[in-house]
């Protein structure tokens, strides 16, 4: 495995990181367990979770292998904060009073005292900025979170966090987690050259768009039995046929190449500018051999330029995922 600074900061990544949002869901205790033993095996440090995963069960999965292997101090633990989790009045968003009982529920789920890097799972357009920032500069002075980030920031968001840290004093966000691949290039727009400019380290979700980029899905073909486009009606209709034909023409590429499709699609994204990992869900572990074997690919300046032409329209196409937060109508 190789590794990367996150931003400017000192926190070194895995290039290649797993996400579990599959834990709870279409992943039971034992497929977690072996999928985690996999990753620890090939390096990967980055273990990137959520409050909402699998309704907390991919935290508490974690959690219990952790506790059962004694592999604490071998990762690194990211999870997340913000999103909804019930039906009451403040059990949503980036306020004081919720962000410090999620941190406190994380911390017990995940078996730990002390989580590496904790996000803000979306902009909270109800609660001052001033307020989250504030948050979360006294968790990592309290020793309880180690440093922080935000995911699904648009670039102002972010830049307004980052000028409101400076004045203040207090902990900036290291890192920005958008979906960002081959078939969802709008990052590149704004968000990743305020990231090269400001020394925050980009974590890319989504970096094989939810399969299109392993050559699974076919145009014109119903998704494979089991696959999480069969299982998830929803999750289907992001399968539009332009991004279909151009993971299959990504296929192609990697045949020659020599690797397989989702090497390829990771190996890109780990050589863009910012990126300091990619993190690729997984319910086997042969996934997680597979997906670890992108920082072997052999990359040149041709193969790179190549694969930006192939996909150059989906710098300005529409995301293949957004994780928004409406606004109060008050």
């Amino acid at each position: 495995m190789e590794y990367a600074r996150l931003g400017r900061s000192g926190l070194k990544v895995s290039k290649i990181g797993l996400g579990t949002n599959a834990f709870g869901t279409r992943a039971d205790l034992s497929q977690a367990r072996a999928v985690l033993e996999a990753a620890v095996a090939e390096g990967i440090t980055l273990i990137d979770t959520a409050n909402t995963y699998g309704q907390t069960q991919s935290e508490s999965m974690i959690g219990q292998v952790l506790a059962e292997t004694g592999w604490r101090d071998r990762v690194l633990l990211a999870t997340k904060g913000g999103m909804p989790r019930g039906e009451g009045p403040m059990d949503v968003g980036a306020s004081r009073w919720h962000l410090m009982r999620e941190v406190e529920g994380s911390l017990r789920r995940l078996r730990t005292d002390y989580l590496d890097l904790y996000q803000v799972h979306s902009f909270d357009p109800n609660t001052p900025l001033e307020e989250t920032l504030a948050t979360l500069d006294a968790l990592v002075r309290s020793g309880k979170v180690r440093y922080i980030g935000c995911s699904n920031y648009l670039a102002w968001e972010l830049m307004r966090a980052l000028g409101i840290s400076r004045e203040r004093g207090w902990e900036p966000f290291i890192s920005v987690q958008p979906g960002y691949s081959l078939v969802d290039r709008g990052p590149e727009r704004e968000l990743i050259p305020l990231c090269v400019d400001q020394g925050v380290g980009l974590i890319a979700y989504f970096p094989l768009a939810g399969g299109i980029l392993t050559g699974k899905y076919r145009p014109g073909a119903p998704p494979p039995p089991g696959s999480r486009a069969d299982r998830d009606p929803r999750f289907r209709q992001r399968l539009d046929q332009k991004r279909l034909t151009v993971g299959e023409a990504v296929a192609a590429v990697a045949k020659e190449v020599g690797v397989t499709p989702a090497q390829l699609a990771l190996a890109w994204l780990i050589h863009r500018p910012a990126v300091a990992s990619a993190i690729a869900g997984a319910t086997r572990p042969e996934q997680v051999r597979e997906n670890a074997g992108a920082v072997r690919v052999p990359w040149t300046p041709e193969l790179e330029a190549r694969l930006d032409a192939m996909t150059e329209e989906f710098v300005w196409s529409p995301p293949f995922s957004v994780s928004r937060l409406p606004k109060d109508a008050s």
